[in-house]
């Protein structure tokens, strides 16, 4: 559910965090209850602050501006605070690279020196080249807020097209660069999210897909009706080629990509954020002259299972599916008979998590998950096994790249306590090495990490990772932070950050649990944790949390919880449910109100794994877990730190106001509540450096001051 509500001409109202610091006499303001009642199929629900969904209004931005006041002041006041952003600056300040991608012998990767707000793009002609500069981000904007969201560089290794979106919105604009110069082409193409590009192999332009140009507030209005598009370079966007639309069809989403021999352009038509998706595809002709439009293929139509185009053998396709495999497995489509029946399994389910497939050097790199985290296998064509790849140890393999015309592959490998590397492999001979290895001012040789299984409530057995300090003493002192996301089949899996490095050198116990809802065991366990099992994702996550007490690694007043998006929501839900668990919650950017998430933006895409409160079957569950209307008047509940950012607009922060202003009201207790809204930034993607630092910062004080912790010595 990976940006904000506001204009641009309500930024004034919104002073920077470092303003309201120095800001003195802040009062808290008292939310205006109105007298909004909804009917839902016989149930009257009360939405008394429903006018805080309106972000422009003058009233609204009075309201946040007086929250901000008053959250900044109260982090300023921590004393600690100081020397948490300090330790944060001066980790944060190595240098990290992301995978390399090649194509038309040109070499594209990124990279950050340290504290750059956003990482720089360079390329190469080989690896043994020097690096050149492609684009720097950070030129584009003054606070480093304008982020490279999305890219591709066309066959003959001269352009490259890339998407940026500013203040973390997930509106992108297209343009495209020439690498030899440096200098931008005049294509500018807008109205476009949710969406790659992808070259025809004669170089003349790209397949993307756009929205109409929405009415009224763009950062909160619905969006539907995507359609893909052919843009021809050096043409203007009002001359693209419309390739395929479905009018009848206003919730289905269109994403193309072009074959590597430049054939086909294969379409995956998706319906929200469901799993399942159709495969449909256009025959290009020759690659050398596409015909960019014509009739579109419909060949997987069922909407049955999910599927992932791998590559193509001419007219045979590939395909990662969990159509009667749960768990994932690789199929070979002959296109020319594309019955079922004359399907042919390449690799077949097992007991593991079929995670990805990458096509290099004819043959397939498989990335399983096992017990979540990763294993990378090698198979030939026929999908018999090579080899296993060596990782270094108990993690996650990232981004993997290649091509199929060569061997050489390039992925990631990153846990909790390894930094993300940079490895070069050779798929033919098995030869590999580290590409780039970041230095950072970090000893993990202080820290280990063991994985855990518990049972949840139903007797589901569930593992989490726990990462804290060599022989860590289980008598129930420890501050704990325990996370997971359990939605959307997202696999919440090991990866190193400055953030939980930070945390476990003040001392802290860093937890992440596999809930249900994700992706960590297939498909099966994606289903057990949506629509009416939802509440199977909440007791997941309180059996973790009392897993930890009941095993002394902590105590419910150390004890805190994190999420963000969904995991939002799982932290507001769980909150609710077991104020008495937790000694503080940091809720970021949730799903609050499950009564109205799908009337803006994108939400209504979150039906599929939700349900709606439109409906008199769903309404029920949503109404019974939902965090805003789950909130009790009078109810002791754990410190809270609020955070959403004015551009969200994904999930929008009328979710977050509205949670606030309600939570405030209710508590009964001494504990602090709070909210801090972010300016010029979204959902989280492409958050420059600096904002993240700052933010981290105010979590980490945050926790300090309520879990009662002492920090070491530094």
């Amino acid at each position: 559910m990976r940006t904000t509500l506001l204009r641009l001409a309500a930024l004034a109202a919104l002073a920077a965090p470092a303003a309201h610091a120095q800001t003195s006499g802040c009062a808290r303001p008292v939310a205006r209850a109105d007298s909004q009642v909804d009917s839902y199929f016989g149930t009257a629900v009360r939405d008394p602050y429903r006018w805080l969904e309106n972000t422009d209004a003058a009233d609204t931005k009075a309201w946040v501006a007086a929250e901000n006041c008053v959250t900044l002041a109260y982090l300023a006041g921590i004393p600690e605070r100081a020397r948490i952003r300090d330790r944060l600056t001066r980790l944060w300040n190595y240098e990290r690279y992301g995978v390399p991608g090649r194509e038309g012998g040109t070499y594209v990767y990124t990279r950050n020196d340290g504290l750059q707000n956003q990482s720089v793009y360079y390329w190469q002609r080989s690896l043994e080249a020097p690096p050149q500069l492609l684009i720097d981000p950070n030129t584009l904007s003054s606070d480093g807020t304008v982020a490279l969201t999305t890219w591709d560089v066309s066959h003959d290794g001269r352009y490259f097209g890339y998407g940026t979106a500013a203040a973390g919105s997930d509106w992108i604009e297209l343009r495209v660069r020439r690498i030899a110069t440096g200098r931008d082409l005049p294509d500018r193409l807008r109205w476009i999210k949710f969406s790659g590009l992808s070259w025809t192999q004669d170089n003349a332009g790209f397949y993307y897909s756009r929205f109409p140009t929405p009415a009224g507030n763009v950062l909160q209005a619905v969006v539907k009706n995507q359609k893909l598009y052919y843009h021809r370079l050096g043409t203007p966007q009002a001359a693209d080629r419309l390739v395929y639309e479905r009018p009848d069809q206003p919730d289905w989403g269109f994403g193309g990509g072009v074959t590597e021999d430049g054939r086909y352009l294969i379409i995956s038509v998706s319906l929200g954020t469901d799993s399942r998706n159709r495969i449909y595809y256009l025959d290009l002709g020759s690659a050398r002259r596409p015909r960019v439009t014509g009739r579109v293929v419909r060949l997987l139509d069922g909407f049955d299972a999910s599927y992932g185009f791998v590559g193509n053998r001419g007219p045979i396709f590939y395909f990662t599916t969990n159509l009667d495999a749960p768990r994932g497995r690789l199929v070979a489509v002959d296109t020319r008979h594309p019955a079922r029946a004359d399907w042919k399994e390449i690799i077949p389910q097992t007991d593991q998590v079929l995670d990805g497939v990458t096509r290099v050097g004819g043959r397939f790199v498989a990335q399983y998950l096992q017990d979540a985290h990763s294993r990378l296998a090698i198979f030939d064509a026929d999908g018999q096994s090579v080899r296993d790849v060596a990782l270094p140890g108990l993690g996650t393999v990232g981004a993997v790249s290649g091509r199929a015309d060569g061997p050489e592959m390039f992925y990631a490998f990153t846990s909790f306590l390894y930094p993300t590397t940079i490895f070069r492999y050779d798929v033919a001979t098995g030869a590999g090495a580290v590409w780039k290895a970041p230095r950072l001012d970090f000893d993990p040789g202080g820290y280990e990490t063991e994985q855990v299984f518990y049972r949840s409530k139903d007797g589901t057995r569930v593992p989490m990772f726990l990462t804290h300090r060599r022989g860590l003493a289980r008598d129930s002192t420890n501050p704990v932070l325990l996370t997971a996301y359990g939605g959307f089949d997202i696999s919440n899996l090991p990866y190193f950050s400055v953030a939980n490095a930070v945390w476990l050198e003040l001392g802290g116990v860093l937890a992440l649990t596999n809930i249900r809802g994700g992706g960590e065991y297939g498909e099966d366990w994606h289903r057990a944790g949506m629509h009416e099992h939802k509440q199977n994702v909440f007791d997941d996550f309180v059996a973790a949390a009392e897993y930890l007490v009941g095993q002394g690694y902590t105590r419910p007043a150390r004890l805190a919880i994190e999420g963000a998006s969904n995991g939002g929501l799982l932290v507001g839900a769980v909150e609710n449910q077991r104020p008495d668990l937790f000694g503080a919650t940091l809720p970021a950017v949730g799903v609050m109100d499950m009564l109205r998430f799908q009337k803006f933006t994108i939400g209504w895409a979150w039906v599929t794994e939700y349900g709606s409160s439109d409906s008199a079957s769903q309404f029920p569950y949503l109404y019974a877990y939902s965090p805003l209307q789950n909130l009790r008047a009078g109810t002791n509940y754990p410190a809270t730190l609020i955070t959403t950012a004015d551009h969200d607009d994904r999930v929008v922060p009328g979710h977050s106001f509205k949670y606030a202003a309600t939570l405030q009201a209710a508590q009964a207790g001494p504990a602090p509540i709070l909210i801090r809204i972010e300016t010029r930034a979204g959902h989280g993607g492409g958050m420059p450096v600096s904002k993240q630092i700052e933010l981290v910062t105010d979590r980490w004080a945050f926790l300090v001051r309520n879990l009662g912790m002492t920090l070491p010595p530094p």
